[in-house]
């Protein structure tokens, strides 16, 4: 076989290969979305879940998702900004940094249910949060952090050192090259970060069965006081999520409609993270615009 057969021949496997891949990816979501499209009512979305009888919906399972996906990435997202820049910008290559990235390699590793546990014993144990968005939040920082500070050092290690000479010796300090050039320019690689851990967080179910919990007790929605137990903004009340919602009612099986809520809450998961990922990339790009004055 010359050279020229054996290219076409590995083109041939790669193509076939990605084209696998798409074709399991495609039948995946399809089957997820023609299978709950039925339950993907305007009741369905808004109205209580059923615990006995038919005919729940998961209005405030999905509400709880992302309140606690916002408050996740509220706490996690700085936190990891300020790693990322101090990782790539300002810390010197040793044995120290080596061990950081080490430990960021390890923890990115982890096991959600081992984060689940972590953050049982240390949040919802020992410092008395109890089973709480709160507890769950704080837990899913632990579980995010290492994915987005690896995301945000690389999309910054990503922009040649040219722009940072250049700001340099245009005579800017090192930290106003970082905001003013670096990072505008890195905004769209960091939103892609962004948007990839946002999926993992709102899909997450093993690390919040044991910290944010597994009830949804009802919410009065004209009440919006935090420091009211049945306000929708109470960080201290137990939240079970939308992920966390589709596991209890199969392993549970007390809900006649389990298979159907099990479908359409789904397909909710696959929408809510496909409309997020599109506004996400429509507010990067329009942020990206803005910072770099960029037509």
């Amino acid at each position: 076989m010359n050279a020229k057969t054996a290219d076409k021949v590995a083109t041939g496997i790669f193509y076939g290969i990605a084209g696998t891949v798409i074709l399991i990816l495609i039948f995946l979501l399809g089957y997820i979305l023609l299978a709950g499209f039925p339950k993907l009512t305007w009741q369905f979305l808004t109205t209580p879940a059923k615990a006995f009888s038919a005919g729940g919906g998961i209005g405030i399972q999905l509400f709880n998702s992302f309140y606690l996906l916002i408050l996740a990435m509220l706490i996690s997202f700085p936190i990891a900004l300020g790693a990322g820049i101090y990782l790539n910008e300002y810390a010197q290559k040793n044995w120290v940094t080596t061990l950081i990235r080490s430990a960021i390699e390890i923890l990115s590793s982890l096991p959600s249910v081992v984060v689940g546990l972590f953050g049982f014993l240390l949040f919802v144990v020992r410092f008395k949060m109890g089973f709480s968005i709160l507890s769950g939040a704080l837990a899913l920082t632990f579980f995010n952090l290492p994915l987005l500070t690896r995301s945000i050092e690389g999309s910054l290690a990503a922009i040649p050192n040219l722009q940072r000479e250049a700001g340099l010796a245009l005579g800017l300090s090192r930290w106003e090259t970082v905001t003013h050039i670096i990072l505008p320019v890195a905004v769209p690689s960091i939103l892609t970060g962004v948007i990839l851990s946002a999926g993992r967080v709102f899909g997450e179910a093993a690390a919040l069965i044991y910290t944010s919990g597994q009830s949804a007790p009802a919410l009065n929605f004209a009440d919006w006081n935090p420091f009211n137990i049945a306000s929708p903004l109470n960080p201290m009340r137990p939240a079970e999520t939308l992920a966390v919602h589709i596991w209890k009612i199969n392993s549970e099986g007390i809900m006649p409609d389990a298979s159907a809520v099990s479908a359409g809450s789904s397909a909710v998961l696959v929408l809510a993270v496909l409309l997020f990922n599109v506004l996400a990339r429509w507010v990067g790009q329009r942020v990206y615009r803005h910072l770099t004055a960029a037509d």
